[in-house]
């Protein structure tokens, strides 16, 4: 491929990965943009394998996975009483990947998918 032509297709790629972290950002307060998000990494992580922005949409699908678990075990725990606490690590753990993968991407850096922190 020419140079022009995997660089455009990593812009739009970085810009995409944009869109999903700024969508999961918002579900922080309005949970179901992160709905949109998981279904546009996808649909799209293919059109991306090969490229080092890859990484970022599989680290997403992995938050949103890692992050509805906890959530629901943290619900399921909630008549214990550790569920309060866990949801809270839970919520902070989600943000902090969001944090950390934003601003991979706006370093032009991979993240490590398989890594949890």
């Amino acid at each position: 491929m020419e140079d022009s032509v995997v660089e455009n297709r990593i812009l739009d790629a970085k810009r995409l990965a944009t869109i999903c972290y700024a969508l999961y950002a918002i579900s922080c307060v309005i949970g179901i943009t992160a709905i949109a998000a998981i279904i546009i990494d996808y649909l799209k992580r293919d059109d991306f394998a090969g490229t080092w922005v890859a990484s970022h949409f599989e680290w997403q699908i992995k938050t949103f996975w890692y992050g509805l678990a906890g959530a629901v075990v943290s619900w399921l725990l909630m008549f214990v009483l550790i569920g309060f606490p866990l949801m809270v690590a839970v919520f902070v753990w989600v943000i902090y990947r969001i944090v950390k993968g934003w601003l991979a991407l706006w370093e032009d850096k991979p993240v490590d998918p398989t890594r949890l922190l």
